[in-house]
């Protein structure tokens, strides 16, 4: 593993083989027997107890993803914090997870939510933690063992995690990470009979060969997957306002998100008054030492990020506002806000970096049709005024979760997926675990012997 901020070495984490896959399976399916016989109030009290340890040490946390992932040490102490959030807005599901008894004739109809076993969760490099626990958290509520799968660049949260889950009493073998590299290990766990299900976050050309193994063996999936998200600014929208908020939309994470509204469509009137306003706000994002709290974006990931990156936009390419950043050791890659035709490469496709590309519109169904010309369909937001108009965009505008007057994407509370090819499935929640069971239904037949009734 190695700092992307200084290009030190870490510390090197041997990777899983497929012979300690299999094994991994074994210990899981006993450990899942034993969870999903325990009383649901017993489950939540010690998914609880694991959200009070990962509490006790988010700062460790926080420090080993500075480390690891080069992020701002503040937005790391919100994901550490976002984990325990999770685990317990999880264990507060877990005996509420009912099934329902529907009316019918001749009898009693009842249905249940039955776990699916064990599950594997495959978490992407650019928000280490908060997607592994998107997964874990609630397929451990509904009763599964869960193999969670860290990115080759990002294991060590995920290994004290599980560390932390044990030191919280859960059973030995109910939650095991297994690192290793996506062809290796990832595949040999997306095989495994013994998985129920796979958790994916990451490209969409690495989720279109998850799903593709999966359903081989007619295995479930959920697929988070890429985005190349709108940032819709019409003319009277608080111009102000929405050009502020803009840097914090694609550059939050150094770009590595896929929710990053890197599509700025602004309205004509407005546009040139919106470049103006954006550029201070732009070089006011500050770039630098990820340990600082005063810093807003760290590095790129690894040199192989900050390389493709480049392959998109060379540093010394034409750009309508260009930040700072650090020189020397590290992936450093300054901000860049680009003036490009719609249909240029960088204006398309996904580059996973501080990159963002301003579009002109004229009105509603021209931005409608800007904001649908991509093969993804994530995120997105809309600055505007008039309520109506707003209403129109995010019934028109082809994405899964759509802000007004605001960047926010996720919270843990609230359903989060992609259409088209940024994804299949919904993660997140009141439905988060339910995803991860079966449902059962069971019929009893009351009926008397000697006067049956008719059945249709």
């Amino acid at each position: 593993m190695v700092n992307p901020a200084t290009e030190e070495l870490i510390t090197t984490v041997p990777a899983t083989s497929a012979a300690g896959v299999d094994a991994a399976v074994r210990r899981a399916a006993a450990a899942q027997a034993r969870w999903a016989a325990l009383a649901p109030g017993d489950r939540a009290r010690l998914l609880r107890r694991f959200a009070t340890t990962v509490d006790a040490h988010r700062e460790e946390l926080a420090q080993l993803e500075v480390a690891e992932a080069g992020h701002p040490v503040g937005n790391a102490r919100w994901e550490a914090g976002n984990v325990r959030d999770l685990l317990d807005y999880a264990a507060g599901g877990v005996e509420r997870l009912t099934g329902q008894q529907i009316p019918v004739s001749g009898g009693v109809n009842l249905t249940f939510r039955e776990p699916l076993g064990t599950v594997a969760v495959i978490a992407p490099w650019n928000f280490p933690m908060p997607v592994a626990a998107w997964g874990t958290a609630p397929a451990l509520a509904a009763g599964n063992a869960v193999l969670l799968k860290p990115a080759e660049t990002t294991p060590l949260t995920a290994l004290r995690l599980a560390g932390l889950a044990l030191a919280a009493g859960l059973p030995e073998g109910l939650f095991q990470v297994l690192p290793g590299s996506g062809a290796g290990t990832g595949r040999a766990l997306v095989d495994h009979p013994g998985v129920a299900k796979v958790v994916f976050t990451g490209s969409t050309a690495t989720g279109r060969e998850v799903m593709a193994r999966c359903a081989a063996q007619i295995k479930a999936v959920t697929l988070e997957l890429g985005g190349k998200s709108p940032n819709i600014v019409f003319a009277d929208a608080d111009i102000e306002r929405a050009a502020a908020a803009a840097p914090g939309s694609f550059l939050d994470n150094t770009g590595q998100d896929c929710c990053a509204r890197s599509r700025i469509l602004v309205q004509r009137q407005v546009y040139d008054r919106f470049l103006e306003l954006l550029e201070p706000a732009v070089h006011a994002f500050t770039c630098g030492d990820p340990t600082d709290p005063g810093t807003a974006m760290g590095p790129l990931v690894s040199a192989a990020q900050r390389t493709r990156v480049r392959g998109y936009v060379p540093e010394d390419a034409p750009a309508a506002i260009r930040g700072t950043a650090p020189k020397g050791k590290g992936y450093w890659y300054p901000a860049t806000v680009l003036e490009r035709e719609p249909a240029d490469r960088v204006a398309v496709e996904e580059v996973f970096g501080p990159v963002a590309v301003v579009l002109p519109f004229t009105d509603e169904a021209d931005a409608v049709r800007l904001a649908n010309a991509t093969p993804y369909g994530l995120s997105g937001s809309i600055w505007t005024r008039d309520t109506g108009r707003a209403l129109r965009l995010a019934q028109s505008v082809a994405a899964g979760n759509l802000s007004v007057n605001s960047h926010a994407s996720v919270r843990y509370w609230t359903p989060f997926g992609g259409y088209k090819h940024s994804g299949l499935g919904r993660e997140l929640g009141p439905g988060a675990l339910a995803a991860f069971t079966e449902t059962k239904n069971v019929f009893l037949d009351t009926q008397d012997p000697e006067h049956p009734q008719e059945q249709p």
